[in-house]
């Protein structure tokens, strides 16, 4: 666990150029940075050049498929947290933030139990290896966040302090149920080489109960034995721990606990167990005895092991505030003087010193991604803990912490939907970043697109909905998806964009003599006013079905008013006049009845119309002629 945490912080990615001395250039990215070699020779150097560009990942965790289930199971729980009522006192919230601060802990629980498996399972030894340090690391970040909701979240008084700091150490140090098993499944549990050390690891936890079980084993196995192991099962049966939810006060637990403790010293004074040096080294245990705890360093395995172990036999009562000096204490004592102070003993040591900001500090230096700096910070944030530090260029440090943890999510191809919710949710700088980040997204399908637009749509991000109309416009335009650009540049009010696609359209009418993609254009209802093209070709599929379904009427005062409205392009008169050739044979469509609501007079003809109208507008009759011969 240790050295999963100080590999993070000292992970070396070789590049060849570098290590040979070349300079190198740097293009810094979201979630990665591009290393590549430049053309600047230094002095001494080797001429000779690289094309290579290496691509350097900031967060390989997104990558993962497992760890993906962190993110998308936090984001859950994130954007829940967001919902808890302003109105209500922080006092009245407590037990919320404590049950969303466990929900946090079960899903990193969750991820390390199947990274487990996964690592038994793999055949690869580098898979496992990497498997495993991510195992480690999830246990490292659990072990701080638990620790945290005890101290900073719940905020436990004395006397419940040291029953959750207990629940912690049992529950990050489990081997001793391991070797507990092992040790029951043998033939005789009692003569087993590792029953002491289990008897002994149930003490050091304050798990008087297991404890007894064990010993009675022994005592059975003795018989001339068994009044020193019925005296012993006494003092860890009468051994007192502070129940929160009974009437009896701190001063009063604190005197009985101190009745027991002279009890346990004057069996050791008297020599009770002298004849057992097992029972014995337990009894000194109990009273607290600092050089028979520090001769269990194999058996407590970390220092805040030792802390916990100490407190429940010399302090039990002790107060918050307090906690730093022991833990300063215990750290000297248990770690060897020429030892190094781990990046997780910082850590650790910073939570038990109350420095939130110096816990939040040290795990951004240390671990590999902003996950878990961002969603512990935003939940000590709405426990009011963090008000008094701001930032010096504005943004508050959970607004930063979250801006760079979604910032991440971005680079992912799935995951950057995630990272919207936690832009919303940071009112200063939030939008802007999301506003930049959007725009970076690769918009590889129409589906994906339609996803990146239903999201600006929403926030109503009108310049951003522009711009990826257009992206996709232009593309479908470049394949010859007249149907789809056409969509697209409704979709973003484009209407230089619409008339171009709309040429486009007549030009294929007028090469293939009909129309693609019908059911758009016979159903574009207001967006055909657009621009005057675009309602030309509206109204000219209209005409056309109209012409079809035999409504020769409608279709002839249709086709007028595109005549005389001047939207139709010049490249198109004659495909218009052609149209009307038919339509001068019917006689229902020549009656002035007929054209009184769309001619200058009832009694002119269709045919003394069209011509009026063309020759006005400066067609040449010599060519309409000739068309109509």
């Amino acid at each position: 666990l240790y050295s999963s945490l100080v590999m993070l912080s000292t992970t070396l990615f070789e590049i060849p150029a570098v290590s040979t001395g070349k300079h190198m250039g740097f293009a810094w990215g979201p979630g990665d940075i591009l290393v590549y070699e430049t053309l600047y020779k230094a002095k001494g150097a080797s001429s000779s050049g690289s094309s290579l560009i290496h691509e350097v990942r900031k967060d390989e965790d997104i990558y993962s498929p497992i760890l993906r289930k962190l993110f998308n199971e936090s984001h859950h729980i994130f954007v829940g947290l967001q919902t808890v009522g302003e109105d209500v006192p922080s006092k009245n919230k407590k037990p919320q933030f404590v049950s969303i601060s466990k929900n946090y802990r079960s899903v990193i629980r969750a991820c390390m139990e199947e990274l487990q498996q996964l690592a038994v399972l793999t055949k690869d030894a580098e898979a496992a290896t990497r498997l495993g340090n991510q195992v480690s690391i999830l246990l490292a970040i659990e072990l701080i966040w638990n620790l945290c909701e005890v101290l900073f979240i719940d905020a436990a008084p004395a006397g419940s302090l040291l029953l959750h700091l207990l629940d912690w150490v049992r529950l990050h140090k489990a081997d001793v149920d391991e070797k507990t098993r092992e040790v029951l499944q043998s033939e005789s549990p009692a003569e087993h080489h590792n029953y002491w050390d289990v008897v002994v690891s149930y003490v050091l936890q304050g798990r008087v109960e297991e404890a007894r079980q064990m010993l009675v084993k022994q005592a059975n196995l003795h018989p001339a034995a068994r009044g020193m192991f019925k005296l012993m099962d006494k003092l860890l049966s009468k051994m007192p721990f502070y129940n929160p939810r009974s009437t009896q006060t701190l001063t009063e637990f604190d005197v009985i606990w101190r009745h027991w403790h002279e009890e346990v010293d004057r069996c050791l004074q008297d020599n009770s167990f002298s004849s057992n040096q097992h029972l014995e080294f337990i009894c000194k245990i109990l009273l607290g005895d600092e050089d028979s705890l520090l001769e269990c360093k194999d058996l407590l395995g970390t220092w805040y092991h030792f802390l916990v172990t100490r407190l429940l036999f010399c302090h039990p009562t002790v107060k918050p505030t307090d906690l730093h000096y022991y833990a300063q204490s215990c750290m000297t004592m248990f770690l060897d003087s020429r030892s190094v102070s781990e990046p997780l003993d910082s850590i650790l040591l910073a939570s038990f010193e109350f420095d939130i900001h110096q816990v939040i500090k040290d795990c951004s230096i240390v671990l590999n991604n902003w996950w878990f700096v961002a969603h512990l910070t935003d939940l000590l944030d709405h426990c009011k803990l963090l008000q008094s530090h701001n930032l010096h260029f504005g943004s508050n440090l959970r607004e930063f912490l979250l801006l760079e943890y979604a910032s991440g999510l971005f680079t992912h191809h799935s995951l950057w939907q995630l990272a919207v919710d936690y832009f919303d949710h940071c009112p200063e700088f939030g939008r802007v970043y999301l506003e930049l980040q959007i725009e970076r997204v690769p918009l590889e399908t129409e589906r994906k697109a339609l996803k990146v637009l239903r999201v600006c749509e929403e926030r109503q991000m009108s310049e951003q909905v522009r711009s990826i109309c257009k992206i996709m416009a232009t593309r479908a335009l470049r394949n010859n998806r007249l149907g789809s650009a056409l969509s697209w540049s409704i979709r973003a009010k484009d209407a230089a964009f619409a008339t171009l696609i709309s040429e486009r359209f007549l030009q294929d009418y007028s090469t293939r003599g009909t129309f693609s993609d019908l059911d758009l254009i016979d159903n574009l209802g207001p967006s055909m006013l657009l621009s005057n093209r675009l309602t030309f070709l509206g109204k000219y599929r209209e005409f056309h079905r109209l012409y079809g379904q035999k409504h020769f009427s409608k279709a002839a005062k249709l086709l007028l008013s595109l005549m005389t409205a001047k939207i139709a392009p010049q490249s198109f008169w004659m495909t218009l006049l052609t149209d009307a050739l038919p339509l001068l044979e019917q006689k229902e469509v020549i009656s002035p009845h007929a054209l009184s609501s769309c001619s200058k007079s009832a009694h002119q003809s269709l045919w003394d119309v069209l011509v009026t109208k063309i020759v006005g507008d400066g067609c040449v009759c010599a060519a309409y002629s000739r068309s109509l011969s």
